[in-house]
């Protein structure tokens, strides 16, 4: 078992990073090559906001909702699940409604159960759990509960290494965040922080990385994370836009609970270049005008080059 997959390093970066274990290295392209492209099966990957269940939201208040957001998940099955804005109780009535699906995540106020998860699910049929682990999108990321620059509220990643059983047990990282709704600071530096992350010591390991990210691709944070901090960086992949290249109107993804597709694409799924994207779209799941959440879940289907 790999363990310290991320830890404190501060010779690496000024305030705080992050550790992968040596031997995650050797570890990272096992069975990538042993593969042809049309043989490597699909992995599909969701994300998906399901909006605070202690919100005082009407008749889109969570009790009202539970089965519409599991119809949506289970009507994509999706392989890996990344979610946001989960609370404990919400978290653990996914664990239940989904039963082929292990959950890895921690409450972002004190890294146990308090505040707002980035829970991560993932079959247990297709993957085993190697590595997992979390940080906080702070200047001191491995203290539960920390925030800086000018973010308004605690945020964090949850992360798991994952060995596909379906796939010569190949292993990829696969990630999961929440960036801040206010601090433009706070969304550009914690862009910074995990490419930092995978530039520093994951160079090399196919990474898929979810989340809602509060911001648009002509923003900072998407620059960052897509393009890279540094002139040797690796580019990550926007699948949505891979599969569609054109930017076009209705392409939004808060939906607000109204359907509305104008605004900001501020949902994602990126990978590293080790995947080619199949399919990605905007899943626009309701039954006459009820959403199961105030997002849009984003899809993808991805696979290992």
């Amino acid at each position: 078992m790999i363990s310290n997959f991320l830890e404190p390093l501060t010779k690496l970066l000024q305030f705080s990073s992050f550790q992968i274990h040596t031997t995650l290295f050797a570890l990272a392209f096992s069975g990538l090559n042993s593969m042809a492209l049309d043989h490597s099966p699909d992995i599909k990957v969701m994300s998906f906001n399901i909006r605070y269940g202690a919100a005082n939201d009407g008749d889109n208040s969570w009790k009202y909702r539970t089965d519409l957001v599991v119809d949506t998940i289970e009507n994509f099955e999706p392989d890996l699940l990344g979610c946001q804005e989960a609370l404990d109780f919400q978290v653990r009535f996914l664990q239940e409604a989904l039963p082929g699906y292990a959950m890895h995540g921690v409450g972002r106020d004190d890294g146990k159960t308090k505040g707002e998860y980035a829970p991560i699910y993932y079959k247990t049929a297709r993957f085993n759990l190697v590595d997992s682990g979390h940080y906080w999108l702070s200047e001191t990321p491995d203290v539960p509960g920390s925030k800086n620059w000018d973010a308004a509220i605690t945020r964090m990643v949850s992360w798991v290494v994952l060995e596909d059983k379906q796939n010569n047990y190949s292993r990829f990282i696969f990630a999961n965040t929440h960036f801040d709704h206010v601090g433009r600071t706070a969304r550009h530096e914690s862009a910074k922080l995990i490419r930092a992350m995978y530039e520093t010591q994951g160079e090399g390991m196919p990474a898929i990385l979810t989340g809602d990210f509060n911001a648009g691709e002509n923003s900072s944070p998407y620059q960052a994370l897509v393009k890279g901090s540094s002139a040797n960086a690796q580019p990550m992949l926007d699948t949505y836009r891979q599969v569609n290249p054109e930017t076009l109107e209705g392409e939004g993804t808060f939906g607000g609970w109204v359907g509305r597709t104008s605004g900001a694409r501020i949902d994602w799924v990126l990978t590293t270049p080790h995947f080619i994207t199949v399919n990605a779209m905007i899943d626009h799941t309701n039954i006459n005008g009820k959403y199961p959440s105030d997002h849009f879940p984003v899809e993808a289907v991805v696979r290992l080059k």
